[in-house]
């Protein structure tokens, strides 16, 4: 009886330790172009492996120079709890890129 429960639990951690974290990422960020020269603050969802701010730069930066914008800096990284405290002030760039 032991045995069955000990190997049971060993199963399940094995299933919870294999699947892959869930956890969202997001980074607020201000980003530029120039000529004339405009600004914006922007919040975007990043990948499960760039919830750095440096990942997180390397993530966005490809994404916004597609636009013609060069981003500035990285804000801040958070989960999607910091999402609704930001989403009017990103305006038109919430989740835009």
């Amino acid at each position: 009886m032991m045995t069955h429960a000990l190997s049971a639990l060993a199963i399940a951690l094995a299933v919870l330790v294999a699947a892959p974290a869930q956890a969202q990422c997001f980074a607020d960020y201000k980003a530029k172009r120039d000529d004339p020269l405009r600004l914006h603050y922007g919040v975007a969802q990043l990948p499960d492996n760039a919830c750095t701010k440096q990942a997180a730069s390397r993530a966005l930066a490809p994404r916004l120079a597609r636009d013609g914008w060069t981003l500035l800096n990285i804000v801040s990284i958070f989960g999607p709890e910091g999402l609704e405290q930001r989403k009017a002030s990103a305006g038109p760039y919430f989740l835009r890129y």
